[in-house]
């Protein structure tokens, strides 16, 4: 049995004189991000190095940045360096940009020599003490951690450690799995017995929520005026009841994904980006549906327990037999449900449907398309021709 690295994540209890030196130190490194963001912006090209040796300089000059923690500054610069990097090499990522003071939430790394534990107590540099909450005990050394702070004011600290990995049932070679993502059920997977239903957390505390929004605007007060203690409340309960949705779907996730990854050896994957859900009317719905959290839950567990992940573009997938692999002539609405294949007859479940085929690309993503002797099944009839759409092989029967 090897070892893994994770995060065992405990709760913070930070006083009046520790949070306010927290906070001050979130601006410091705040400062440092938006200058390496206006770097990259005007044409340079802020390295990791060229960012540290510049840290360097300023702090010489600047007192208000040498009053903070020289390790957490360049964590801060090595993060935006490896995010730079992803920009250019991850599919779907960014530039990065500013942070504002009043939207983004504090988040501060340490590495191992920047902090230490004393009498169950964190003690970072300039001899800040924060009480941690124990909920179980380290299996390790830390090596880093990050603090962060959540919608609620509460403080939180992850600590990377090294474990023993947990055993996982061996599962059978010939076992496969191919899941599509939706909304009106959040996962369908080509076994019924393990799809997710959609909880509808969100929805359940929809009146809850709405009191607290209505609560906020009414004591809302004019622009260039603090808020007020009830409307700091307001907005308190409002964020407590989005977090317990959060946390339920996250979850639910977890139980799901543990459940799917023991009982298969291939995890097939739709690579569903459900940002795009957000400007259409079914914004509401797909929130509540959390399909970007469960997908993270179910591709990062897969992986940890080494299992073979594929993830597959979502490409022509609903338009796919999974029998005969036919593709439709005409794209589906979204109020067609049931699939009926016009060149086999096959009829099953949309999503279901989508799942087969999600399953049959992974598990033939190798077939060239010279390898057609290696597919089991043609449509019966006509000509067959290979068509290939993105990462899809298609077989399509030419009528004469």
């Amino acid at each position: 049995m090897g070892s893994e690295v994770v995060r065992y994540n405990y709760r913070l209890r930070p006083g009046a004189t520790a949070e306010r030196a927290l906070i001050e130190e979130w601006h410091r490194c705040r400062f440092l991000w938006n200058g390496a963001v206006h770097r990259s912006e005007t044409g340079a090209k802020p390295t990791f190095a060229k960012l540290s040796t510049q840290l360097t300089a300023t702090r010489a000059r600047s007192w208000w940045l040498r009053e903070g923690s020289q390790v957490a500054q360049q964590q801060m610069l090595r993060i935006y360096a490896r995010a730079l990097d992803a920009a250019f090499t991850v599919r779907g990522r960014g530039r990065r940009r500013f942070t504002a003071r009043k939207k983004t939430l504090p988040s501060l790394g340490y590495t191992r020599r920047g902090f230490r534990i004393r009498d169950g107590r964190r003690v970072l540099p300039k001899g800040v003490s924060i009480p941690v909450v124990w909920s179980r005990a380290l299996p390790s050394e830390p090596s880093s951690v990050r603090i962060t702070r959540d919608s609620l004011g509460h403080w939180y600290v992850p600590f990377v450690v090294t474990r023993e990995a947990e055993p996982i049932p061996v599962a059978e070679e010939s076992s496969g799995i191919g899941i599509d993502w939706g909304v009106a059920r959040t996962a369908t997977a080509t076994d019924e017995r393990f799809d997710l239903p959609h909880r509808g957390y969100r929805r359940r505390c929809a009146a809850e929520l709405a009191r607290s929004q209505r609560r906020m605007a009414r004591r809302r007060r004019g622009k260039g005026h603090p808020p007020s203690k009830g409307y700091r409340r307001a907005r308190r309960t409002a964020a407590r009841v989005q977090k317990k949705a959060a946390r339920q779907n996250r979850h639910d996730g977890r139980i799901w994904a543990r459940t799917v990854v023991e009982a298969h050896h291939l995890i097939a994957v739709e690579d569903f980006i459900p940002g795009f859900l957000a400007k259409s009317t079914m914004a509401r719905k797909a929130a509540d549906a959390a399909v970007a959290t469960v997908k993270r839950e179910s591709v990062e567990r897969g992986r940890r327990a080494g299992r073979r992940v594929v993830m597959v573009r979502p490409v022509y997938t609903s338009m796919t037999c999974s029998g005969c692999f036919a593709r439709a002539k005409q794209r589906l609405g979204l109020d067609e449900r049931i699939f009926r294949c016009w060149a086999c007859g096959h009829t099953a479940c949309r999503d279901r449907n989508a799942a087969g085929v999600v399953l049959v690309v992974a598990e033939r993503g190798h077939i060239g398309v010279d390898d057609v002797s290696q597919v089991d099944h043609l449509p019966s009839g006509g000509d067959a021709v290979v068509v290939r759409a993105g990462n899809l092989l298609l077989f399509r029967r030419e009528r004469r």
